[in-house]
C-alpha cells in the first residue's frame, strides 16, 4: 500500500512538472496551448538521442532538454504564438493542435516509430525497501530522484511568481498590459521569458518522464488530456491547485491500475468529473484571481 501511495506522488510530480507551463500560459498569459505536449517530447528525444548516440550522461542531458525546449519554445512564441494572444480562443486550439502533428509527424520522419529506451545510470536503477508485509515502502531510486528533482522545481517556482519582481512583473502584465507598460514593464520580454521557461519545463519532464512514460512519437497526443486534466481540476490562478490536482491524478491512476486493471482510466475521469462538479473553477483559485 505505501509503495502504491509513493509511486502515485512520483507520478504524479512528475505529470506537474510536465502540466504547470500549460498552467502558467493558460492562467496568466491567457494561451490555450495544446501544443504543449510537443515541447515536452523534444525534452525527451533529446536526453536519449543524447545518451544513445553521444553516451552523454544523464545528469549533463537534463540541462540540455530544459534549454532545448525553452530556447525552441521562445522562438516559436516570437514567430508564431505572439500574433495569436489576442485572437479567439478557437483559433489558439486550432493552431497548437495543428503544430502538435506537425511535431508527430516531424519526430516520427526522422527518428522512426519505435518507442525509444533511457539507459539509466547504474545509481538510479536500485530500490530501497522499509518495513515489511502490506506496509512495507519499496522506493524505486529513480522515482525517489524524480520527486526530490520535481519538489525543488516547485518550491523555485513559486518563489518566483509569488516572491520576485519578475512574478510582479509578470501579474502587472496580465492585469493590463497598456498599464504595465506605462509602468517601463517590457510585456513582450516577460511573455517570451514565461512561455520560454513554461516550455522548458515541459522539456524537462520530458527527459525526467522517457523511463517512466516512454517516449514515442505520439506522446503529445497520448499525455495531453492528463495535462488538462491537472489544469482544469487545479486550476490556473496559482501553483498549489495543479500541484495538488496531479498529485490526485498520479496516485488515483496508479492504484486504480494496481486495484482494478480492467477499469483502466475510468478511475481517474470519474475522480475528474467529481471534483469539476463540485469546484468548477478548479481546487485554488487566489481571491480576486480568474474563476
Amino acid at each position: 500500500m505505501l509503495t502504491i501511495l509513493f509511486d502515485g506522488i512520483a507520478y504524479g510530480m512528475l505529470l506537474f512538472i510536465l502540466a504547470v507551463g500549460l498552467a502558467v500560459t493558460m492562467g496568466l498569459m491567457n494561451f490555450v496551448n495544446l501544443a504543449h505536449g510537443a515541447f515536452a517530447m523534444v525534452g525527451g528525444y533529446v536526453t536519449v538521442l543524447l545518451m544513445q548516440r553521444l553516451n552523454v550522461p544523464f545528469l549533463v542531458c537534463l540541462p540540455i532538454a530544459f534549454l532545448t525546449s525553452a530556447v525552441l519554445g521562445a522562438i516559436l512564441e516570437r514567430t508564431l504564438y505572439r500574433p495569436l494572444y489576442k485572437r479567439p480562443h478557437l483559433d489558439q486550439v486550432m493552431f497548437s493542435i495543428g503544430l502538435t502533428f506537425m511535431a508527430v509527424a516531424a519526430v516520427d520522419y526522422f527518428v522512426g516509430s519505435t518507442q525509444q529506451i533511457v539507459q539509466l545510470p547504474e545509481w538510479l536503477k536500485g530500490r530501497t525497501e522499509i518495513g515489511e508485509g502490506a506496509w512495507m515502502l519499496g522506493m524505486g531510486h529513480y522515482r525517489l530522484f524524480n520527486i526530490a528533482v520535481c519538489a525543488a522545481l516547485t518550491i523555485a517556482l513559486q518563489h518566483i511568481l509569488t516572491k520576485t519582481r519578475f512574478g510582479s512583473r509578470l501579474r502587472a502584465s496580465v492585469d493590463d498590459q497598456r498599464v504595465a507598460a506605462g509602468l517601463g514593464i517590457n510585456v513582450n520580454v516577460v511573455f517570451l521569458a514565461t512561455f520560454a521557461v513554461g516550455s522548458g519545463l515541459a522539456g524537462l519532464g520530458g527527459a525526467l518522464g522517457a523511463d517512466v512514460l516512454g517516449m514515442d512519437p505520439t506522446f503529445p497526443l497520448k499525455f495531453m488530456i492528463y495535462f488538462l486534466i491537472v489544469v482544469a481540476v487545479g486550476g490556473t490562478s496559482s501553483i498549489t491547485g495543479p500541484l495538488l490536482a496531479a498529485l490526485l491524478l498520479g496516485i488515483a491512476d496508479v492504484a486504480g491500475k494496481y486495484y482494478i486493471p480492467k477499469l483502466g482510466a475510468f478511475i481517474v475521469y470519474s475522480l475528474m468529473i467529481i471534483i469539476l462538479v463540485w469546484r468548477p473553477q478548479g481546487l485554488f483559485v487566489r481571491k480576486g484571481g480568474k474563476a
